[in-house]
Order: C-alpha cells, then sequence, then structure tokens
C-alpha cells in the first residue's frame, strides 16, 4: 500500500500546506507592491516595468514543463521531489531580497534589466520548488474529498503567508519609516528594503520547514519510472501525450484568464485602496488583514462544496457568485450610489465585501487546483506513467503567467488612464480616478465570465474518477 491511497493526517497537511508560504510571500510581494513600488516609488515608467515582468513570463512558459518532466523522472536518495525543493531555497530567497534594494541612480533601461534578470531567476527557481512541492499532493492521497481538503491546507497558507506579509508592511513596516522628507512609508524606498529582507527570510524557512516536514515520506511516495534514453522531441511529444484532454485544456485556460483577472486586481488594489477610495495606511492595513478571514472561508468552504456539489459545479457556482461580486464596489462608486471616500461608510463597505468576495475565490481556486489532482489518474490510465509534475507544472505555469500577466495589463491601463509616476496619494484628478475604475470594471468583469464559460467543458466528476481508479487498480492487479 501507498502513500496515495491512505488519509493524510492532519501534521502531513499542515508540513505540506505550510510550504506554500514561500510562494504567497513571493507573490504577494510581486503581485501587490513591485509595479507600485518601481512606478511610483523608484519614478519608473509603468510600462516598462510591465515588459519586464512579460520578458519573465516567456522564460516560465519555458522552465514550467521541464521542471514537471524533470521532478517526474529524477532518480536520487531523497526520491523524485525533495531534491528540487531544497535546491530552491536559498537562490529564490537570495534573489527576492535584491529586486526590492535596486542600485540608485539607475536609468530607466538599466533598471528595466535589473528587473528582467531577477524577475526571471525569482520565478525560476520558485517553479523548481512549488512545482515538485505542490506535486506531493495526488501522492499523498487519491481520494476524491481529501484532495480537496489537503489542498485547501495549501492554499490557505498561501494566501494567509502572503497577506501576513501585506499586513506587516501596513501595520509595521511603512509606519516605522516615515520621515520628513516620506509623510507616508508608503512611498520610502528604504521602507521596501526591508520588507525584501524579511520576505525572503520568509521564503527561505517556509521552503525548509515544509521540504523537512514531508521528509519522512519519502520512502512512501512513488518513484521514478524506468530509466530510458529520450530525445528532446520525444520528452515534448510525451509531455503533450500526457496532458492532452479537454478537461485539461478547459481547465488550463480557464485557470490562466482566471489569474490573468486576480493578477490584473492585485496590480491594482493598492491603487484603488490609496487613490481611488482614498483609505489611510491603517485603513488598507486592516482590509488587508479581512483576507486572513477570507483564508479560513475559502479554506474552510472548499471541502464542503466538493462533498455536497462536487468540484465542477461547486467551482461554477462559488465562481460565477465571487467574479460578479469582485468589481461591485468600484461599479457602484462609478455611478455615484455609495456613501463619500472618508466616512466610516464606505470603509465597512469595502472591508466587508472584499473579505467575503476574496474567500469565495480562493474556494473556488482550491476547487480548480483539486481539480486538477484528479487529471493526473486520466494521464495515467492514458499512457501508464504516473506525472503529477507535468500537470502540477501546468499549474503553476498559470498561475505565475497568468497573474504576471495580470499585472502587465495593470501597466498599461495606468498609463492608458494617465496615473503619473511618483503621484502621492490625492494628487490623481478625479476624472483620472473615474477613468481608472471605468476601464477596470469590464475589463475585470469580461475576464471572469469567460471564466465560467470554460470551465463548463471539465468532464471528470466523482464518479469519472472512481472508475478511473478502478480501472487502474485492475490494471496493477493482472499485471501482478
Amino acid at each position: 500500500m501507498t502513500a496515495a491511497i491512505e488519509k493524510p493526517s492532519f501534521w502531513t497537511k499542515i508540513a505540506y500546506g505550510f510550504g506554500s508560504v514561500a510562494y504567497g510571500t513571493k507573490d504577494a510581494g510581486l503581485k501587490y507592491f513591485l509595479l507600485l513600488f518601481y512606478a511610483q516609488v523608484v519614478g519608473m515608467d509603468a510600462r516598462l516595468v510591465s515588459l519586464a515582468i512579460l520578458i519573465a513570463l516567456v522564460f516560465d512558459a519555458i522552465s514550467d514543463p521541464i521542471v514537471g518532466y524533470w521532478s517526474d523522472n529524477f532518480r536520487s536518495k531523497w526520491g523524485r521531489r525533495h531534491p528540487f525543493m531544497y535546491a530552491a531555497a536559498i537562490p529564490v530567497a537570495v534573489s527576492y531580497y535584491f529586486i526590492w534594494t535596486p542600485p540608485e541612480g539607475w536609468s530607466d533601461q538599466a533598471l528595466f534589466w535589473y528587473i528582467v534578470v531577477l524577475a526571471v531567476t525569482i520565478r525560476t527557481f520558485i517553479t523548481v520548488y512549488e512545482t515538485p512541492s505542490t506535486a506531493l499532493a495526488p501522492e499523498l492521497t487519491d481520494n476524491y474529498d481529501e484532495r480537496s481538503s489537503i489542498l485547501s491546507y495549501r492554499y490557505f497558507f498561501g494566501w494567509t503567508g502572503g497577506n501576513a506579509m501585506a499586513v506587516i508592511a501596513f501595520a509595521l513596516i511603512f509606519p516605522a519609516f516615515v520621515t520628513v522628507a516620506y509623510a507616508n512609508g508608503q512611498f520610502n524606498p528604504d521602507a521596501y528594503a526591508f520588507y525584501g529582507l524579511v520576505g525572503s527570510l520568509v521564503i527561505f524557512s517556509a521552503i525548509m520547514i515544509s521540504a523537512l516536514g514531508t521528509h519522512r515520506y519519502i520512502p512512501h511516495l512513488r518513484q521514478a519510472p524506468p530509466k530510458r534514453e529520450m530525445t528532446l522531441k520525444m520528452i515534448f511529444a510525451e509531455i503533450y501525450g500526457t496532458v492532452a484532454s479537454g478537461s485539461f485544456f478547459a481547465l488550463f485556460c480557464a485557470s490562466l484568464l482566471a489569474f490573468t483577472a486576480s493578477g490584473l486586481s492585485a496590480g491594482l488594489i493598492f491603487y484603488f485602496t490609496t487613490y481611488f477610495w482614498g483609505f489611510t495606511t491603517e485603513q488598507i492595513g486592516a482590509i488587508t488583514l479581512g483576507v486572513f478571514f477570507s483564508a479560513f472561508i475559502g479554506g474552510g468552504l472548499a471541502p464542503i462544496v466538493t462533498r455536497k456539489l462536487g468540484k465542477k459545479r461547486g467551482a461554477l457556482i462559488v465562481g460565477l457568485i465571487a467574479f460578479i461580486g469582485a468589481p461591485l464596489p468600484i461599479f457602484l462608486r462609478l455611478i455615484d450610489v455609495l456613501p463619500a471616500n472618508g466616512t466610516p461608510e464606505i470603509f465597512w463597505i469595502v472591508l466587508i465585501t472584499n473579505t467575503l468576495d476574496v474567500g469565495l475565490i480562493i474556494c473556488y481556486q482550491i476547487l480548480a487546483a483539486s481539480m486538477m489532482a484528479d487529471l493526473v489518474e486520466q494521464g495515467e490510465a492514458k499512457t501508464g506513467n504516473r506525472s503529477e509534475g507535468l500537470f502540477f507544472a501546468a499549474a503553476t505555469f498559470m498561475r505565475k503567467f497568468g497573474e504576471g500577466f495580470g499585472i502587465v495589463i495593470a501597466g498599461f491601463i495606468l498609463s492608458a488612464v494617465g496615473v503619473a509616476a511618483g503621484a502621492q496619494q490625492g494628487e490623481l484628478s478625479d476624472e483620472t480616478l473615474w477613468n481608472l475604475g471605468a476601464v477596470y470594471v469590464p475589463v475585470i468583469l469580461g475576464l471572469f465570465l469567460t471564466v465560467i464559460g470554460i470551465i463548463s467543458f471539465y468532464k471528470i466528476d466523482r464518479t469519472k474518477h472512481e472508475e478511473t481508479l478502478r480501472e487502474l487498480t485492475a490494471r496493477k492487479s493482472a499485471s501482478r
């Protein structure tokens, strides 16, 4: 009996899930702060920052499937996954620190290449860690419901870990860096250097704790297939043959668009809270703190939705509610039905709606990730090989590329509506802010509603998954 058919213990779920704090911390920094930091604090053209991120995404398209395939076929005394996890810890932590400490006096062009090199390094090594680490989920359990449970821990820690860094930034770091020259510490470059140092230490610690915490399971995890002589053409042909199915492509395209919308939202969230809503640093910190409750909502709801509705139906229902609700407060402000900025009412409206909506989006993401895990057995039934790494390389790629591309879109939206580089709070005109909301709402809503349409083509449900498991069991019994 392998670990894949046992119910993982609570501590196993904790150790597995805690590893996503590394990805969450990296993600929160690059999604929420990077564009704001380089465009408004450093003073770069937002389009150059977006272009640098876009170049890094191209490298992702190459590195993700390679790492996934490599970890599926890697042989070592530490198994297929853990050597990659350990190897990534130092490079990703060091490169993450340096992206927040750009050299002073460099031109926009020089800083552009600085961002490109570090963004590529960060994204490559987070792939080296995240893909093998996440791929442990279908190895630890093949149970339809348990996969949603174990991935709930993964997403809970990912969201709370990244969100904790944002809360720390607004509640502690930015206030500590208020000076005569910087009345708002959010615009002090030294604050981001300290933020980068704390974040790099958190990333390193999370990777090592998770790797060490799951290390004892190595003997019980699946081993690499027999060694074969493979050309590069054969490798990519095998990659395509493994993942090629209607359900995979439906989930892939839907998730890519969903993460693009998430990246767009994240890239502009602090523009909306700082400029559009005019919140104070303390109020922004409180709204960010609300995401902790969102993680509990999403993490607790996903296993229940899986049991009661099934993953696909649950994703459609939860996603539709969440996706329509996401831009709703901004739309209501555009048509002038919300209380004025500066009133307690507007703060509580944004806080409560954001907390609930993010909770539903987290639930949707967990269901989608669990749907990806169920594709592993479908791929095994078709090819005879277990390729968790490939499927979760696709998941890592969707998340990184989608969210990164969303930030690229955000940068071009800021330039298109006339948000000036280096503008402080209160310095943007009402017309600019209205245009920002008027462009954002239809773009984000269009992306989200397209997601709902595409994911309806996913075909694997509980019955189909259990049939595939029985077929695989019968094959193994017949081969003995």
